[in-house]
């Protein structure tokens, strides 16, 4: 079991299919957010799409700030902004205008960009989105430092920049970088000292690419500093539907998988590819939940898949549960609940010195009965004798 107390959260892209009113899609997702602050979550990130239809948080800013006035204590990140759209001096500053509204409470995500139909309509060239997603970072990063930045590129200007407001957080908000199957994360974690969010740490490549990747981050980070990646700064990120058994985790999920699922395989640029494997299952959910993808189960089948992360990867300091919407409403609400309910206190070890109590209670059961027994009895003989004083004063 690792060493570090591991937190718990969510990234949430969200998932919500087009047969859906989109209104209420977004009320629910940030009531959602509500009720893990309430159930004492520790994170959750929200995602930049344009396009394809599902994943409708266009602006992770706009809706963390909208959400940081309904919650108390969940920090909130997005996860990703992409880069290579956005203006670099516009990013920090609405990063820092966040830190300030959120007393500390936002964390800087970064990526390339997804979606292949995201960089189509604003007429970016893919191959250039991974250098653009670097070289802006490192201006971010500059300007988060209070720097001034004359800089010019083929796809931005900055002429003696510099942002409005000094970060809130010290030395500035935790910043994260996104991570699938290419190292291009890991080596910017590396470069940078930041913290890594792998986005398909359950899905087969991207978990046989999990331990490369951090490897890679801390390669580089020995290199220029002299000293490896802290693991607590790692968040891995998976899919889960919890219920108190596995049949009923099952018929859950009925209600939106196949949805999703048709999503991914249709239009995701990390949808499945190729015909499966010999052997696997003809039923596409159970084809996931053997490959690992997912868990649909019960508390122990999610211990169970941390469990093997951790065998995996090593030492992590995050779990982020993908959002998804496979089940309803209320039980996707239930299954959160389950969660912090019985796997977080797992791994918090908080129930140790309950556990051990129990443990000592029953082992040593009969002389402590013993004990009672023997008082209990003391007392009966003592009130008889005092009675029986009583008595004769009377007479």
């Amino acid at each position: 079991m690792s060493q570090i107390k591991l937190r718990h959260g969510i990234f949430l892209a969200p998932f919500h299919p087009v047969d859906e009113d989109p209104t209420i899609a977004l009320h629910q997702d940030m009531e959602l957010i509500e009720w893990l602050d309430k159930l004492g979550y520790e994170e959750a990130w929200f995602g930049e799409h344009h396009s394809a239809g599902f994943e409708i948080i266009s602006s992770p800013e706009v809706f963390i700030a909208a959400i940081a006035e309904r919650t108390k204590q969940i920090r909130l990140g997005t996860g990703v902004i992409s880069l290579p759209y956005h203006q670099p001096l516009m990013v920090a500053n609405r990063i820092l205008q966040l830190d300030h509204m959120t007393k500390g409470r936002v964390m800087f995500g970064a990526g390339m960009g997804l979606l292949p139909s995201d960089a189509s309509m604003l007429g970016i060239d893919p191959s250039t989105q991974r250098d653009r997603m670097a070289q802006s970072l490192d201006v971010i990063l500059r300007l988060f430092k209070g720097e001034t930045v004359t800089e010019k590129t083929d796809w931005y200007t900055l002429n003696n920049a510099r942002v409005h407001l000094l970060p809130y957080s010290k030395p500035y908000p935790e910043v994260a970088v996104a991570s699938a199957v290419t190292p291009s994360g890991g080596r910017l974690a590396g470069k940078y000292d930041l913290s890594l969010l792998c986005l398909t740490a359950t899905e087969v490549q991207g978990m046989d690419a999990l331990d490369y990747n951090w490897q890679v981050a801390n390669e580089i980070s020995r290199e220029l500093r002299g000293k490896s990646m802290n693991p607590e700064v790692l968040r891995l990120v998976g899919p889960m539907h919890i219920a108190e058994t596995r049949e009923k985790a099952m018929a859950n999920v009925q209600f939106g998988i196949y949805k999703w699922m048709d999503y991914f395989d249709r239009i995701n640029l990390l949808g499945r590819e190729g015909a499966p494997p010999p052997g696997t299952p003809t039923d596409p959910i159970e084809a996931m939940i053997e490959a690992g993808g997912a868990v649909i189960g019960t508390p122990a089948d999610a211990i169970a898949q941390i469990e093997k992360l951790q065998k995996k990867q090593g030492e992590f300091g995050c779990f982020l549960q993908m959002g998804h919407n496979w089940a309803d409403f209320d039980q996707t609400k239930k299954s959160y609940e389950l969660y912090q309910r019985f796997v977080a206190p797992y791994f918090r070890k908080t129930n140790v010195n309950r556990e051990n109590s129990i443990d000592w209670v029953k082992s040593d059961r009969d002389r402590l009965s013993s004990g009672a027994r023997n008082a209990a009895a003391e007392m009966f003989k003592k009130h008889t004798a005092e009675q029986a004083a009583r008595t004769k004063v009377a007479e």
